[in-house]
């Protein structure tokens, strides 16, 4: 950081998209050393606490409130170290739970732009150690003259046009946060709500810890569109007891009255639904034959509005679980690609998997998904200059 115009301090910073996400990237090497120094820049890079980050890089939802921080690493089986931040809008809390999917997808055109990685002609393949869950992320990233191509005839839904197709392989993430895909040994738990109702989960981690249930058990068909999940406020305070009470299966807090404050982000939940005509949030009519499951992910205590990548790879992974929520509700079970159908349209999963003689008797063969990723802005950023009274570099 350099301490510039108008008593501001300075941070050299590029607005990337990955996926249906966009946030900031920026250099390990720019920043305080982690702890509350850190986090202070990085809350007030966005603009929070606010609720419009008026004031800052934010774009006020979740899912522009993200930040990849990277370096080269120095592990053998690394190119790159990332850790994913996650921004609370209104309170400004610094989250480091877990990781993002589509924000991890623009890691390696980042940093294949940035000279962290030499591009070969064709296809570079980017090695990405997640610090968050400390697990191995390979990206493959079209290149072209000793740069990340970006034109391309890859679609996602969620994104306007098409770009070049960056393939995300997520084998090696099965237990991110617990060491195990299913922390509690159980394909189906039983959530014991506060008024004495029952409701069917499946505490799944891989890529990140994610709990699943039935819609129908909170009076969804699976057609609903975002308003009405949002505008729901019975629904989403039991969504916020099941997500709570399935943080203490999963380790993360001891009582569940405590598990917003222990970890807000995680577990993910999923409303499930079998396949159904709907509305996109753009208006596009998707037939039930177009999907093989549905859902509306819960995140940060409103709806998804597409799928958070890393909850789509625990979603496949909890697909081939036999008895699993995700399971009994999935037509194509033994299909190597999973069609989910989320608000803003369809997303292919890769998911192969194969049975073995130790529980959880099942292992992935491929696990991953595709996206397209493009760099927005590259320049200057500014914040107040007292940000810069700590600016012990961290460690590269």
């Amino acid at each position: 950081m350099k301490t510039g115009m108008s008593n501001q301090a300075s941070i050299r910073t590029v607005i990337q998209r990955g996926g249906t996400s966009k946030g900031l990237y920026l250099l390990e090497r720019d920043l305080p050393a982690a702890g509350v120094p850190r986090d202070r820049l990085l809350a007030r890079l966005m603009g929070s606490p606010d609720a419009l980050q008026i004031d800052g890089l934010g774009g006020a939802r979740p899912i522009t409130s993200k930040i990849a921080i990277v370096a080269r690493s120095a592990r053998e089986d690394a190119d790159i170290d990332y850790t994913f931040a996650q921004v609370d809008i209104t309170t400004g809390k610094v989250g480091y739970d877990g990781n993002c999917g589509n924000i991890s997808s623009g890691v390696g055109p980042f940093c294949i732009d940035e000279g962290l990685v030499p591009a070969e002609e064709g296809l570079t393949k980017v090695r990405i150690f997640n610090t968050n869950t400390r697990m191995l992320l390979i990206a493959e990233v079209p290149t072209q003259d000793g740069r990340t191509i970006v034109d391309g005839d890859y679609a996602i839904p969620g994104v306007p046009g098409t770009g070049a197709e960056i393939k995300m392989n997520w084998v090696a993430t099965i237990g991110a946060k617990t060491g195990l895909l299913l922390p509690t040994g159980n394909p189906v738990d039983t959530i014991v709500l506060e008024d004495g109702r029952h409701v069917a989960a499946t505490i799944c981690d891989a890529a990140n810890p994610c709990v699943w249930v039935r819609g129908s058990e909170f009076g969804l068909t699976g057609n609903e569109a975002a308003p009405e999940i949002n505008a729901n406020e019975t629904l989403l305070a039991m969504v916020r007891e099941v997500r709570a009470k399935a943080a203490v299966l999963f380790g993360f807090a001891e009582h569940w009255h405590a598990a917003d404050a222990k970890s807000p982000g995680l577990p993910m939940l999923g409303l499930m639904s079998a396949p159904v005509d709907y509305r996109t949030i753009n208006g596009l009519q998707i037939g039930a034959e177009e999907m093989d499951v549905r859902v509306h992910l819960i995140f940060l205590g409103s709806l998804h509005e597409s799928i958070a990548g890393t909850g789509s790879i625990c979603l496949a992974a909890a697909s081939r679980i036999p008895g699993s929520v995700v399971h009994q509700l999935t037509v194509r079970q033994d299909a190597e690609v999973l069609l989910i159908g989320h608000p803003s349209g369809v997303m292919p999963v890769n998911v192969q998997a194969r049975t073995t003689t130790t529980a959880p008797f099942i292992a992935f063969d491929n696990l991953g998904f595709s996206r397209t990723s493009r760099r927005i802005m590259e320049g200057t950023a500014f914040v107040p200059a007292e940000f810069s009274r700590d600016r012990t570099p961290a460690a590269v």
